[in-house]
């Protein structure tokens, strides 16, 4: 599989206009047999980086996955993660705050379900949510009781996007490395899965008329989503956008820019010291004797 990820991420103090970026690009596979070939030596290589990382124990990984209603978040996380201990991931879904999150700051939620070093949290949705369907949907702030008034102006959303920016900074610092990942599908290709849900019965519960209501935001979204994407990507948390409409597609981009991430990573196995050595030839003589 030939694949540059630099094409897919989107550069720092660049001003990036979604509807330049593809939806949908060849395939990088040749069959479905191929496609699971590819993934499953993927998944692989994870699987064994993340035990790496679990006794490294210096380092963890956020992967941030946003995208539209049925960009297919849930199968990708799904199948990328298929193989690897779910001892060493955690998997964590944002949607409408509880009371009790109202009462923080927005990042507060998110906060308390960031992995533990040497492992890895997946957060489907995350606090992104605050600068887009917010966004689109200011009315939700008054919800959050905030000090002062309701946004009129950029200088509200630009100072979101600066407590973001900031928090994911300090997180780098601290050894969590940041993956963003927003799936980029086109309209069309998201009605064509919103009428399978309704043709299959096992999948009409994912689809109400919430979802119908808030695809007709569709050009609001893709601007909150352009404004957030050029606020929030950096060198040390920057933003992929891949194109979604080929699901298969997409987990093999997303499995290699995770497996890209992980594989730069300086990671060993703890080394015995001395000490240790000797206690495990004591251990051995234990049980040579039992």
């Amino acid at each position: 599989m030939k694949l540059n990820i630099s094409d897919f991420r989107a550069l720092p103090d660049s001003k990036i206009t979604l509807k330049k970026w593809p939806t949908l690009i060849d395939p990088l596979y040749t069959s479905k047999k191929h496609y699971q070939k590819i993934l499953k030596q993927n998944v692989e290589a994870l699987s064994e980086l993340q035990h790496k990382l679990y006794a490294d124990n210096h380092y963890s990984i956020l992967l941030i996955f946003q995208g539209m209603d049925a960009a297919g978040k849930d199968g990708a996380i799904r199948h990328v993660m298929s193989g690897i201990n779910p001892q060493g991931f955690q998997v964590f879904s944002f949607k409408q705050p509880s009371a009790s999150e109202l009462e923080h700051d927005f990042l507060w939620r998110t906060a308390r379900c960031l992995p533990e070093r040497g492992r890895i949290g997946i957060f489907n949705r995350s606090y992104y949510e605050e600068v887009l369907i917010v966004k689109v949907h200011p009315e939700f702030l008054v919800s959050q009781r905030l000090p002062d008034k309701l946004p009129s102006n950029k200088s509200f959303w630009q100072n979101r996007y600066r407590s973001i920016v900031e928090h994911e900074a300090h997180l780098h610092r601290s050894g969590t490395r940041i993956i963003k990942f927003f799936l980029h599908q086109s309209k069309d290709e998201q009605a064509r899965r919103f009428m399978k849900r309704i043709d299959d019965p096992d999948k009409n519960w994912k689809l109400t008329t919430a979802d119908i209501e808030q695809r007709e935001f569709w050009d609001d979204y893709t601007k909150a989503y352009e404004e957030c994407i050029n606020a929030s990507t950096t060198k040390d948390a920057p933003w992929y956008i891949i194109p979604a409409d080929d699901k298969k597609n997409a987990r093999l981009i997303i499995s290699e820019i995770f497996l890209n991430t992980l594989s730069a990573l300086p990671l060993a196995y703890p080394q015995a010291t001395d000490a240790h050595r000797l206690e495990l030839q004591t251990i051995r003589e234990h049980l040579e004797k039992s």
